[in-house]
């Protein structure tokens, strides 16, 4: 498999649409379109080997319950259950955006970074975005205060067997990183 050229098809602000031209394991010539957070010519140019954006996995120390938000998501028409998440600004690194992120989201304050994955992908038949996992512990009381005009989001804080209920809802939209958090938080405890 060889990529021969690169197209970009749009020039948006936060999100681009690029075709590739590529030969498949027999030789025969092939495009694939597909989104990026890029705003180069090429993708495959970029070399911070920084995600795009960062994910927070929030445990609240206090209530001892994990953080969960429900958004409105405008893809879907209705609301999905994830984590806190956004795009890392200019200059930001994964565990500051997440600080912002968290914040901005819930009202609650990042006290201690546990953990942190490298660039993950979730979509590549779709999508070159990457996102950081940062699992965190979180403190402070729930607000929707300083979300942006655009966002409408619910902030849940839920126990083990509260994640449970959560996932055997039949009609719960979960983004893909949130259902499998919640489905280990679930059945071990531990997320």
């Amino acid at each position: 498999m060889q990529i021969s050229d690169v197209h970009k098809l749009t020039d948006m602000r936060h999100l681009n649409l690029f075709s590739v031209h590529y030969q498949d394991k027999t030789g025969k010539d092939k495009i694939w379109t597909y989104a990026s957070r890029s705003r180069l010519d090429n993708p495959r140019d970029k070399t911070d080997n920084l995600p795009d954006a960062v994910v927070v996995v929030p445990f609240h120390i206090t209530e001892k319950k994990l953080v969960i938000i429900k958004e409105f998501k405008v893809v879907l028409g209705g609301y999905q259950y994830g984590f806190p998440a956004g795009l890392l600004d200019p200059g930001e690194d994964v565990q500051q955006a997440g600080k912002r992120e968290l914040f901005e989201e819930t009202g609650l304050d990042l006290i201690r970074v546990v953990d942190q994955s490298p660039a993950v992908y979730s979509s590549s038949g779709m999508t070159d975005e990457a996102v950081s996992l940062l699992y965190a512990q979180c403190d402070g009381s729930p607000t929707s205060a300083h979300t942006e005009d655009s966002e409408d989001i619910q902030v849940q804080m839920l126990s083990r067997d509260q994640a449970g209920r959560l996932l055997s809802e039949p009609h719960a939209l979960f983004d893909v990183k949130t259902w499998i958090v919640l489905h280990t938080f679930a059945s071990h405890g531990v997320f």
